[in-house]
């Protein structure tokens, strides 16, 4: 089967063909960078140039194929504006979708983020909670949804949507930082560390995403992908420190006053084009709760989470030393 990944060359669309190709799929990667890409190309994946806001660019890289993983995506940085991530994440979604219809795809993955539930104060969220994106980059992530949706429900294309958690493993660099300070002491819990986080390792959310690809009954739906329980921050933390065998961080500060002072670091960075030292969705981390209940991809599509958290703190500590991190 011929396949194309968008945003093969991040943390999950790079796993995400090498699984594939493992498996004897034929896999094309669309990039913007192809020497950004040389790991996709050594594994054997055909590698096209394009940009998801050209739409010209989008008509090579998808003819023959049959099926789309459409994970690329603008994620959040705080010298990026609104509009940029929308011209990706949106306006990038829907000329994909366009170009997939017009070559004939027989079915469309779209990478969407539980983020789009926004802070979960009643839970678990499932897939029919409301949405209640809670910045910029969200809202961006509920209207790719909607318009993905949208093709499916006029009989445009097969569609599938998947929210995953939060995606941690080797590969991934969003929490190095955090690795970095509990092993160098300098970590301060912001808060109580009460909230709840679920994660998902990166193996286990390839499997999902490749249920949802294959799976006759994943189509015209949407599935949280992420692992069994909610962890409070307080496990995430000392789970690491045991793991990196160092002493589990104790010192803890409230969380209010460092909020105020990331919402002044962003309104006198932004204007002049500076990304802040300190984000506001930094400190959320600390402040918001993010619990799911993922029956429906155990009950429909078979999805199983195998790794259980310590064995996939020790496998991403062990890749961070492996690349010099720490």
């Amino acid at each position: 089967m011929r396949v194309l990944v968008t945003g093969g060359t991040g943390f999950a669309g790079s796993h995400l063909c090498k699984r594939l190709i493992d498996n004897g799929y034929q896999v094309r990667a669309l990039v913007r960078d192809p020497h950004r890409a040389d790991l996709l190309a050594q594994w054997g994946a055909e590698l096209v140039c394009g940009d998801l806001r050209n739409p010209e660019s989008l008509k090579r890289a998808l003819k023959g194929e049959e099926v789309v993983y459409h994970v690329a995506a603008v994620f959040r940085r705080g010298d990026l504006s609104p509009k940029e991530m929308w011209a990706t994440n949106v306006t990038g979604t829907k000329n994909i979708l366009e170009a997939a219809e017009k070559a004939g795809v027989r079915r469309f993955v779209h990478c969407s983020t539980v983020g789009v539930h926004g802070e979960i104060t009643r839970g678990p969220a499932n897939e029919e909670s409301p949405y209640r994106p809670g910045d910029a980059y969200q809202k961006s992530k509920v209207e790719g949804e909607r318009i993905a949706f949208s093709y499916m429900e006029r009989g445009r294309l097969p569609i599938v949507v998947f929210r995953p958690g939060g995606i941690y493993g080797p590969g991934d660099l969003r929490f190095l930082k955090l690795f970095k300070a509990i092993k160098k002491g300098r970590f301060v819990m912001l808060g109580s560390g009460r909230v709840l986080y679920q994660l998902i390792y990166i193996s286990d959310l390839i499997d999902g995403i490749l249920l949802c690809g294959t799976k006759d009954q994943a189509l015209g739906k949407v599935f949280i992908l992420t692992g069994e329980e909610p962890i409070t921050l307080n496990h995430f933390v000392e789970v690491i420190a045991k793991t990196l065998g160092v002493s589990i961080p104790r010192l803890r500060i409230p969380v209010a006053p460092v909020y105020g002072t990331s919402l002044l670091c962003e309104l006198l960075c932004r204007p002049l084009g500076v990304d802040p030292p300190l984000h506001r969705r930094r400190i959320d981390f600390f402040r918001k709760s993010r619990w799911f209940d993922i029956s429906r991809a155990k009950r429909e599509l078979g999805f199983r989470p195998k790794t259980d958290l310590t064995t996939g703190i020790e496998c991403t500590a062990a890749w961070y030393r492996e690349q010099g991190y720490l």
